[in-house]
């Protein structure tokens, strides 16, 4: 029978799994506090949290909720980061971390319901931010919006220049 704290935590890993757009699973082996410190802040401005809970109680709580149980992955210590709206802000900042320090490794994790290995994580992370794509999309509609304003407009103004062309050459 699981004690009281493990059922506590397997509860909280449950509202963390059925909240998260994502979960990264990292290695922080040989990370200094100040490091760890670090990462944690670089996630938490990217919308997201990282949280270290035992392997087996997120194999638990995987199991639970019907998602891959990501075995492979969960050997060692290990941390979870939590993605909000924003996967790729999320695995951006967990990469970033990752190339300035040898010591993090990237395992893999759990997006839409499917495992991910790290180098799907790593191309994750190299996709634009969600305001980066609303911005783009606000630019193309800017565009087509502005060609069809050019040739709207231009319709009138050749119908005039039409009928100025005509009046002078009756006048002449």
């Amino acid at each position: 029978m699981p004690n009281v704290k493990n059922q506590e935590t397997l509860a909280v890993i449950k509202e963390e799994l059925s909240n998260a757009g994502a979960v990264w699973v990292v290695d922080y082996c040989g990370l200094t506090v100040k490091e760890v410190q670090e990462l944690r802040r670089s996630v938490r401005e990217a919308g997201a949290s990282m949280k270290v809970y035992k392997n087996t109680l997120v194999h638990i709580a995987l199991e639970d909720a019907e998602l891959p149980t990501l075995d492979d992955m969960l050997n060692g210590p290990s941390a979870f980061v939590f993605a909000g709206e924003d996967v790729a802000a999320a695995a951006k900042a967990v990469k970033n971390f990752a190339k300035g320090n040898d010591k993090l490794q990237i395992k893999g994790g759990l997006m839409e319901g499917k495992a991910v290995t790290a180098a799907e994580v790593e191309a994750i992370a190299s996709l634009p931010s969600r305001e980066e794509l609303l911005a783009h999309i606000a630019a193309a509609i800017n565009g087509v919006a502005k060609a069809l304003a050019v040739c709207v407009n231009g319709v009138p103004q050749g119908l005039a220049q039409v009928t100025k062309a005509v009046a002078d050459q009756k006048a002449a």
